[in-house]
């Protein structure tokens, strides 16, 4: 059997080896290094592969966040509804620019924001709501743009997990993920399902005004050399980075598509066994019907409701499996957010489940092999 890896971008790279070397040679080639040919070419594919009117390139996910709220004309003070349970960056931003991060609990099965929360959490001095699409998977959408419509709120898009995934609104029509809000985010971070030989990132919009003062921002406030219109910072997508994202970009479903079948495997082995309870789609599906194309599965996360989940990922690790525990501290709880404004009865959902997630390998080159050891050895443990 080979090697079990979190993520294998090395086997991802070896089946487009020769398309990413031509194009970064290509970039050498011409020197063409900041804001070549090749980063407004990725741009117009992201927008047409989005269905977008604008993508701003820029240099990492958490700057496109940052530059969003920017754009918005957010102000110090402003209070911003986000998840607890995600990563820090989303938060880091909110705090950075001084607006005021309120934090509220996520569903206990989707992992994503709870739409209750988000309501009683609602002041005056609410300005927007940063849905996560966590895992892979879109925020409920539907009741996230009619609460921003009641209350004039805006609604930033944090899509750093989830690009390539679609969202089934109640009218029926399909969106991609990130291009439903005021604004989208997102992250190419290698190890994400459409990742960059380094830090990358980008913004999303249909709004052209906004999209207009976003530009200038990511180029420290310029639309002419040395004439800085807005106040800006230096947030770029180099054009190496634009090369190989342009390569991946054609193969993005066919990777989302590759994560599903190894998601179905996964929850078709897991699901029905005590103490482990397995992924769920908006849907409901659980990832194992084989038309389910609302989650791309950059994890693949698991809760394991007997208190072993410590001990499995000790036992996964002695076994030569790598297992990620996302995320071990609630945002409420991490030195830099602490805010008396927050009671522990508020965060059940995700208090408990921070105690209970793992996540197991997923990628693009998992295989039939690969699966059975991981799915044995994990049954084995919690349920021995």
């Amino acid at each position: 059997m080979r090697k079990i890896q979190m993520v294998d971008l090395g086997g991802q790279y070896q089946e487009i080896k020769e398309q990413i070397n031509t194009s970064i040679t290509e970039i050498l080639e011409t020197s063409s290094f900041i804001n070549g040919p090749a980063v407004h070419a990725f741009q117009k594919d992201l927008e047409d592969y989005l269905g977008v009117k604008h993508v701003i390139p820029c240099a990492n996910g958490t700057d496109a966040l940052q530059i969003a709220m920017m754009g918005l004309g957010l102000q110090p003070g402003d209070e911003v509804i986000t998840a607890d349970f995600t990563f820090a960056a989303t938060v880091e931003v909110i705090a950075l620019l001084r607006l005021t991060p309120v934090l509220v609990d996520v569903d206990a099965e989707t992992f994503n924001i709870d739409i209750e929360a988000v309501k009683k959490a609602i002041t005056p001095k609410t300005k927007a709501i940063v849905p996560v699409h966590l895992f892979g998977q879109c925020a409920d959408m539907d009741a996230i743009l009619t609460l921003a419509e009641e209350h004039n709120l805006y609604v930033i898009e944090d899509n750093a997990q989830a690009i390539g995934a679609k969202y089934l609104s109640k009218n029926g029509n399909k969106s991609m993920a990130g291009s439903m809000g005021h604004v989208g985010a997102t992250s190419f971070f290698p190890s994400k399902n459409l990742g960059a030989y380094g830090d990358g990132g980008a913004i999303f919009t249909n709004d052209d005004d906004l999209a207009h003062t976003l530009r200038g921002m990511v180029n420290h406030g310029m639309y002419e050399r040395y004439h800085h219109d807005v106040v800006g910072v230096n947030s770029r997508l180099d054009s190496i980075q634009a090369a190989v994202l342009r390569v991946k970009l054609p193969k993005l479903d066919q990777y989302c598509d590759a994560r599903r079948a190894s998601a179905r495997k996964y929850s078709r082995a897991l699901a029905n066994q005590p103490n482990i309870i397995v992924p769920k789609t908006v849907n409901g599906c659980e990832g194992i019907c084989d038309t389910c194309d609302c989650h791309v599965f950059h994890q693949y996360t698991l809760r394991i409701t007997n208190g072993k989940r410590d001990g499995l990922v000790k036992h996964l690790q002695e076994k030569d499996i790598p297992c990620g525990v996302y995320y071990p501290i609630p945002l409420h709880k991490q030195k830099a957010y602490l805010d008396e404004r927050y009671k522990e009865e508020d965060f059940s959902v995700t208090n408990q489940l921070v105690k209970e997630v793992v996540s197991l390998p997923m990628h693009t080159e998992l295989d039939d092999e690969q699966i059975s050891y991981i799915t044995e050895t994990v049954i084995g443990f919690v349920n021995g």
